[in-house]
C-alpha cells in the first residue's frame, strides 16, 4: 500500500497543471480526480485513465491497454486505459492524456444529460387518460387497509 501511496504523491506532482488534484482509496485502489472529477484509477502501482469512443484509439496506437477485471464469466475490461511510460515522465507529457481523460468524462457527461428521462431512471410520467390510469390502477398492489387509529 505504501508503494502506491508514493505514486499518487507523485501523480499530485505530475498532474498538478490540470487542476486541483485528489485521490481517493477505492476498491483496493485508487480514484484520481482532477477539480472534482474522476479521471482516471491506480491499481498495483499503475495508472489508468479514463477514455471513450472518440480516445480510445489514441491510447491503442500507443500500445497501451484497458484495465481489467475477473469475473466468472472471463474477464472485464473497462473505460480506463494504461498511459504511456513517458507520459509519467513529465507534466507536459501527461497533460494531453489528462485532457483526454476529462473530454472523455465531459462527453459521457453530457450524454447523460440528454438521454431520455426514463432510461436515467427517473420517474415515469402519470398517465394521462382514465382508461389508461385505470390499467395501472389495476396492476397495482391494493394498498393495506388502515384501521381506525391510522386514519
Amino acid at each position: 500500500m505504501r508503494k502506491d501511496e508514493d505514486f499518487i504523491a507523485y501523480l499530485h506532482e505530475l498532474l498538478e497543471p490540470v487542476g486541483k488534484i485528489s485521490a481517493r482509496a477505492m476498491f483496493g485502489g485508487w480514484g484520481v480526480y482532477v477539480d472534482g472529477i474522476i479521471i482516471g484509477i491506480v491499481v498495483e502501482g499503475r495508472l489508468y485513465m479514463k477514455a471513450d469512443a472518440l480516445t480510445e484509439s489514441r491510447f491503442i496506437a500507443t500500445g497501451n491497454a484497458p484495465f481489467s477485471y475477473p469475473s466468472k464469466n472471463g474477464p472485464v475490461a473497462m473505460s480506463y486505459w494504461s498511459v504511456p511510460e513517458d507520459a509519467l515522465d513529465s507534466p507536459e507529457a501527461m497533460a494531453l492524456w489528462a485532457k483526454f481523460a476529462l473530454e472523455a468524462v465531459r462527453r459521457k457527461a453530457s450524454a447523460k444529460k440528454t438521454m431520455p428521462s426514463a432510461k436515467r431512471g427517473e420517474a415515469k410520467p402519470k398517465p394521462k387518460s382514465l382508461t389508461n390510469r385505470e390499467a395501472v390502477a389495476k396492476k397495482a398492489k391494493p394498498a393495506a387497509k388502515r384501521t381506525r387509529r391510522e386514519r
